[in-house]
């Protein structure tokens, strides 16, 4: 049995949710628990340390893509769901213009 995924074995895919200092103050313990609340198949969320976007927050990384949302706010949580880790397309409107100038 090959350990090289396949579509039937896509890639799992992991949600980092910044829990450092300026993010919490921003509210990312709210994103972090809006995320848990509502579980997608075959993806993992987790807090993480200080992503370095101090100020940008609260900072959403998901892997292994390397898309980047800031200032992501609880209520947009359902729509991140929805449409990235669900559907694969990525929330413009979120992204964070730093990585993703072009959106």
């Amino acid at each position: 049995m090959s350990n090289v995924p396949t579509q039937e074995q896509p890639l799992p895919i992991s949600v980092k949710v910044c829990q450092h200092r300026t993010c919490r103050k921003q509210g990312a313990e709210e994103v972090l628990a809006a995320l848990q609340a509502l579980p997608a198949p075959n993806v993992t969320i987790a807090a993480s340390g200080c992503l370095g976007q101090c100020g940008n927050g609260p900072m959403v990384l998901v892997l292994p893509e390397m898309v980047w949302y800031c200032r992501v706010l609880p209520q947009e949580i359902p729509r991140l769901v929805e449409q990235h880790l669900l559907a694969g397309k990525r929330v413009k409107e979120m992204l964070y213009y730093r990585f993703h100038p072009q959106g």
